[in-house]
């Protein structure tokens, strides 16, 4: 039943940001609404629920102090900031005809559905109630934290060296940023590894491990690291910046472009 309650909450919050989109005529609002979908989720989950349990009251905890920073920080940045360049080129492709149809489906309806994936461990945790915490699940609270710290200094170390005047044109290279090219990226991921171990209440519930890979792979090879790159390959100090520094792990791993 808590799975029927989240798809319709889901369908009906991304029918409201469409609508919210379409007034304002820009669809990149959409990711402001990224985070708070999560938080929505673990919301319903947790009202479900007549008597929480340890492992559904630190669910919630993480998803929403992970969505809610996540849905401000976004919100912040992008509500008056003009249409970006993604969206403007699926405008583009789309044409004239039943434009509002294929911006809900391509852009509002697919958010919406891996957005029901990717929080599976979430409404699985308060779908079925598991009373013990264990050892990997005080694992799985170190490992979200670890990404946490990653993503907010990250968007924190950005946002500070784009509003210094002397950064125009340059590319931030020290910091956290020094130790992977996407620093946000992979506390995003590292954070949903850390609640899918939450979850993991008993080994049958490993199935959840769908949760963290499908948002690793997202990131990592279609909307996330990809979509900036591409973005920055040409230029030559990034060309320089990314000899010498990770694609997505801190230290390790694939570099160079």
């Amino acid at each position: 039943m808590i799975y029927t309650f989240v798809a319709i909450s889901l369908l009906i919050y991304f029918v409201v940001w469409f609508i919210i989109s379409v007034v304002r005529n820009k669809y990149a609002l959409v990711d402001i609404a990224w985070g708070g979908g999560f938080v929505l989720v673990a919301w319903v989950g947790f009202l479900s629920t007549l008597h929480a349990t340890w492992q559904q009251l630190v669910i919630l905890s993480l998803v929403s102090i992970w969505g809610l920073r996540l849905l401000w920080h976004l919100g912040r940045r992008n509500w008056n900031k003009p249409e970006d360049y993604r969206y403007i080129k699926l405008r583009k492709r789309w044409g004239t005809k039943f434009v509002y149809l294929k911006a809900f489906l391509n852009v509002f309806f697919l958010q919406g559905v891996l957005l029901f994936i990717i929080a599976l461990p979430i409404s699985h945790s308060f779908a079925v109630r598991n009373v013990n915490f264990s050892w990997w699940q005080f694992w799985g609270i170190l490992v979200w934290i670890i990404g946490f710290v990653f993503e907010v200094i990250g968007d924190w170390q950005l946002e500070k060296f784009k509003k210094n005047p002397m950064n125009k044109g340059k590319l931030l290279t020290s910091g956290l940023w020094s130790t992977t090219r996407h620093p946000n990226y992979f506390g995003e991921a590292t954070c949903w590894w850390g609640i899918f171990l939450v979850s993991l209440g008993q080994w049958g519930d490993f199935w959840l491990v769908l949760s963290p890979l499908v948002i690793t792979l997202l990131l990592l090879f279609v909307s996330g690291v990809p979509l900036l790159e591409k973005k920055y390959r040409e230029r030559e100090d990034f060309q320089v910046y990314a000899r010498k520094t990770s694609k997505f792990f801190p230290f390790v791993g694939k570099k160079d472009l």
